[in-house]
């Protein structure tokens, strides 16, 4: 049977916080997915590292939705929670809210999902993420 670690608390600081600019739009004029989905693996990433410093690769992002879209001068902030530790591996759940540049006053969830990294050694083989 894996064994299961208590993550560290969730922190109300965002992982990330960024400006999305126009280098970042789809022909639609919305910010494409992929950057998106390359941010999320970055607060992944960030959230990972809080738990315990160790080398991590991506195994798999689950149930990402996109719920609005995402435009031009939108700040976006992006919430790491740590959902499990397992053995060598560490699964997280980001949120993405937006504050809108066209009403600085709200903020609205636009992104959500899940990503699963697995802690590596040197030589890319799997180690345990948290120590005993």
């Amino acid at each position: 049977m894996a064994r299961s670690h208590k993550p560290k608390p969730p922190t109300s600081e965002p992982a990330i916080r960024v400006v999305m600019m126009p280098r970042d739009t789809n022909p639609e004029g919305t910010i494409f997915g992929g950057v998106i989905l390359s941010l999320i693996d970055q607060a992944a990433y960030i959230e990972a590292m809080r738990q315990a410093y160790h080398t991590y690769v991506t195994i798999s992002f689950k149930e990402v939705e996109f719920h609005k879209p995402v435009y031009v001068g939108d700040v976006l902030s992006l919430y790491g929670e740590t959902l499990s530790i397992g053995r060598t591996s560490i699964r997280i759940h980001v949120r993405v809210c937006a504050r809108r540049r066209s009403d600085p006053e709200r903020v609205v969830g636009v992104t959500e999902g899940e990503v699963v990294f697995v802690s590596v050694d040197a030589e890319g083989r799997p180690i345990p993420v948290l120590d005993g």
